[in-house]
């Protein structure tokens, strides 16, 4: 007998796998300059600094900092992130706080909570792929709200929010991913007010929060909600380190914060302790703000290159001019299909994520995402100039 598809789980059927992901898989060829992820960039990594603290708090707190941990979460960082977010805005108790495996996980634990099949999810139009992904896993319905440069638009929200009738909304207030464009402060109000007048759960993603290169920072949603309505999603992935995979939500409800822990102890049992412990040292010890400053230095920099390299892109070219986050948002003229020029441009040595992966529906297939910090600013010129030029050849 043979395996076959058959096996697999029909859940599984609406999950085509992350679009990024898969172009990662091109990406051997020497020499290739890829705005396709969404990476911080290694020199804001330090190495040279999470070694100590690593091996600080193993010496300090010895054994039991590798031993099984509470689902809960490390004590000392629930304190330390508790003051973390004070500072950036979200009033909360630390009681509300729940450290978790990165923000996606924040996102998962509420999907895995509140949402049947069939249920309405209300997204951004466009939104980050990786949350389409997930909300399609518990198959729900995910009914996409119009967005423009402010973000988000409150009417069609409310209107979305009567017909439709949903548990949970996802939005990414500040330098949202794919777009790079951030929620007016008069749309934040409105949308807390929303999810109260309606009884409806808003996800309020912010992992890119501390990464503005100008302009006023703006309060949170979380900020804004009187009765408990927003869940706050925090990370340190793009600040500290990915890779230690640590973030925390914010839950005001206490029944649903326990049902987020239950879903979390069947997911990864608890974050690690050890990476958990590594983020409390590095918050303690006051090193982020002085890290942000300097790495937002560098951004700026490789941010004003991908812009400047629009320059050769086709007539009635659009894009958007973040005031921080990563990533820079355009939309090409129609007749460009970036998802048919993936690969030639791969070939020019030049990488990307088509527009379309963003969409609910799919579709704008000449829109574009692009990254620019992982990128030293001679490449992204270089990129750019690349990338320009497999567009201008295709409408010829």
């Amino acid at each position: 007998m043979e395996f076959s598809d058959r096996y697999f789980a029909k859940h599984m059927e609406p999950i085509s796998g992350s679009a990024i992901r898969d172009i990662f898989k091109l990406l051997g060829k020497p020499g290739m300059i890829s705005f396709a992820g969404g990476n911080p960039s290694n020199a804001a990594l330090e190495p040279e600094v999470i070694a100590p603290l690593a091996q600080e708090v193993i010496s300090s707190i010895g054994a039991p900092i590798l031993q099984y941990g509470a689902t809960e979460g490390f004590i000392p960082l629930r304190a330390s992130t508790h003051k973390y977010l004070l500072d950036s805005g979200v009033p909360c108790q630390e009681s509300e706080i729940l450290p978790t495996s990165g923000s996606t996980q924040g996102m998962d634990l509420l999907l895995k909570a509140l949402i049947d099949p069939g249920d309405v999810v209300l997204v951004e139009d466009p939104t980050f792929l990786g949350a389409l992904q997930t909300i399609k896993t518990y198959h729900a319905k995910i009914v996409a709200v119009p967005s423009d440069e402010n973000g988000i638009l409150p009417d069609e929200l409310e209107k979305a929010m009567k017909e439709y009738k949903p548990k949970l909304a996802y939005i990414i207030p500040t330098f949202q991913n794919p777009t790079g464009t951030t929620l007016s402060i008069e749309r934040r109000k409105r949308v807390a007010y929303l999810a109260a007048k309606y009884g409806v759960l808003v996800a309020e993603d912010d992992p890119y929060h501390d990464l503005r290169y100008e302009g006023e920072t703006l309060p949170t949603i979380k900020s804004f909600d009187e009765e408990g309505w927003v869940i706050y999603l925090a990370s340190f992935s793009k600040i500290i380190s990915p890779g230690m995979r640590v973030g925390a939500m914010v839950v005001s409800f206490p029944s649903l914060m326990r049902k987020c822990v239950i879903g979390k102890q069947s997911s990864d049992l608890h974050t690690p302790l050890i990476t958990q412990a590594i983020v409390d040292a590095y918050l303690r010890k006051g090193l982020l703000p002085e890290h942000v400053k300097r790495i937002l230095v560098g951004y700026k920099e490789q941010l004003n290159a991908m812009l400047e390299g629009f320059r050769a892109f086709p007539e009635g070219t659009k894009l958007t001019k973040p005031q921080g986050g990563l990533f820079v948002w355009a939309e090409l003229p129609q007749r460009v299909n970036t998802t048919l020029l993936l690969e030639k441009a791969v070939n020019k040595g030049v990488a990307y994520v088509p527009g379309t992966h963003f969409y609910a529906e799919g579709g704008h297939h000449n829109t574009i995402r692009l990254n620019f910090s992982n990128s030293p600013v001679d490449k992204i010129y270089e990129g750019m100039d690349k990338l320009a030029q497999v567009i201008n050849e295709s409408m010829k």
